[in-house]
């Protein structure tokens, strides 16, 4: 035992003798063989020198470079969609492509081009805002499933909302139908195993995307699946905010309200949210269903509302932005105003300069914030970037009844973007996101009702109050405002 303690003293003293000089091999790494953003790429350098043994662990974790891995490229896509995706294109450049709002031509073209995201017509489109309403309406397709189930969530927690989707995925199971169910490691980290073994034991199949290390060690925690999707016989498709918890349908009491956006999609966007959970799944279980041609069939089109989209996915595995850039191209477009929801706001330079061009060119920017933190360092980070925004003359609220979750961007009451992405840095380049950009006036009139609904249970931030916040309250927002790059 004592050969033991000595080894280990060995090898601690080697460790921590030679701090500085792991330290200078990973600043080197950092600067010269990563291509990160020159803000994240001082973050670092600053935790590194300035807390040695904290930073150099910090790095280990959260600081791996996934750009440019193409964790889900495969033959099979590339084959049925980039044939459809270049006659699009060559449509959206020649003006025959019949897009009912032309204006937006550009940003469909960009979306096609950098995400593959397809532009389908034909779509019926409901929007969610209460948790109780919308997985009761799910609950109520799952248990109409013919075919298959497709769920992939990014939050799943063991408590009375999951025992009750678990009891009609048990029984669309024994009755034959493939169900599928997708979590992330981290985002799910609190469920036993001894629950995904039941599961599997009842016919549902489970996969984790990003395993931990022996269970314990999530050694890419740094990056997450952060998608919500259900696709139910390809007929039925939700996407949005919202995770599998009781704090969704209002059954948490020290958070109260849940406020989210989601979406219930009928129509041939559902099968781009096919080809994401199938891409996912194909990563995370190692079972390509690219290869069984009847789980990309099935289609019904949209009888009500013919509503125009685009399903738009973004990862650290891709060196451009989609969602990001689908954000920034939006903002530019917008002659009268703009709507935004998001329950973290820490853009990134180009986001907040383009919102602040907007706001000085005359343009209605409405900004909605929770009122409270989930995350206190996220929180006085988004209250440091929305006072520059309040300082230019936008109209910024947190909103007080309850936490405010919802994902949302509406431009022009004409085009709006909605599903996982928040409005922050994370979600821009590190998170596996999927957002939809739907072309359409009438539901996009619904989702600034929906903002302004919401103004009832709200709070402006004035530029005086603003400017009187506390001493502690600017130490806080400065500090954290510094770390924002690596949150």
């Amino acid at each position: 035992m004592d050969q033991v303690w000595e080894i280990l003293r060995i090898v601690w003293d080697f460790v921590f003798g030679h701090l500085m000089v792991w330290n200078l091999l990973f600043a080197v790494i950092i600067v010269f063989f990563e291509r990160r953003n020159p803000k994240s790429v001082w973050a670092w350098l600053l935790l590194l020198f300035f807390l040695p043994g904290v930073g150099l662990i910090l790095y280990l974790f959260l600081g791996q470079d996934m750009h440019k891995r193409k964790m889900f490229r495969t033959k099979e896509l590339d084959d049925q969609l980039g044939e459809l995706v270049r006659y699009q294109e060559k449509l959206l450049q020649n003006g025959q492509l019949d897009l009912r709002l032309e204006e937006y031509a550009d940003l469909a073209m960009y979306n096609l081009k950098t995400s593959g995201a397809v532009i389908t017509g034909e779509n019926d489109v409901d929007i969610f805002t209460d948790g109780n309403q919308k997985f009761e309406a799910l609950l109520e397709d799952l248990k109409k499933a013919e075919s298959f189930i497709h769920m992939q969530y990014y939050i799943i927690k063991d408590d009375v909302l999951f025992h009750r989707i678990c009891e009609v995925l048990e029984e669309k199971a024994a009755q034959g139908v493939e169900v599928r169910l997708l979590y992330d490691a981290m985002g799910s980290r609190f469920v036993k195993q001894s629950v995904w073994k039941r599961l599997n034991g009842k016919g549902i199949q489970t996969a984790e995307f990003f395993p931990a290390l022996l269970r314990r060690f999530h050694l890419r925690i740094n990056y997450r699946n952060h998608r919500k999707i259900v696709v139910i016989d390809n007929k039925i498709a939700y996407v949005g905010g919202f995770n599998v918890g009781k704090e969704y349908i209002d059954l948490d009491e020290k958070i109260g309200h849940w406020r989210d956006t989601h979406l219930r999609i009928r129509g041939r966007a559902v099968l781009g949210l096919q080809m994401r959970f199938l891409l996912d799944w194909n990563y995370a279980a190692g079972e390509n269903l690219l290869l069984r041609p009847e789980l990309l069939g099935g289609l019904e089109p949209g009888v009500r509302d013919h509503c125009e989209m685009q399903v738009i996915s973004s990862g650290p595995d891709n060196s451009v932005c989609q969602v990001r850039d689908n954000y920034l191209r939006m903002i530019g477009k917008a002659r009268e105003s703009i709507y935004i929801q998001t329950p973290y706001f820490i853009p990134d330079e180009s986001i907040l300069n383009a919102l602040l061009i907007a706001v000085n060119s005359g343009i209605s920017v409405n900004l909605m914030v929770p009122c409270k933190p989930d995350h206190p360092f996220v929180y006085w980070a988004t209250y440091s970037y929305v006072g520059d925004l309040v300082m230019a003359g936008a109209n910024c609220y947190t909103y007080d009844n309850g936490f405010l979750h919802s994902k949302v961007m509406v431009v022009d009451s004409k085009v709006f973007c909605c599903g996982t992405a928040n409005m922050d840095i994370r979600s821009f380049a590190l998170n596996f996101e999927v957002n939809v950009t739907a072309y359409d006036e009438e539901k996009a009139r619904k989702m600034e009702e929906c903002f302004k609904e919401d103004l009832k249970y709200s709070t402006q931030i004035t530029r005086d109050e603003y400017a009187r916040r506390k001493l502690s309250v600017r130490i806080r927002e400065q500090a954290c405002r510094l770390m924002s790059p690596l949150m």
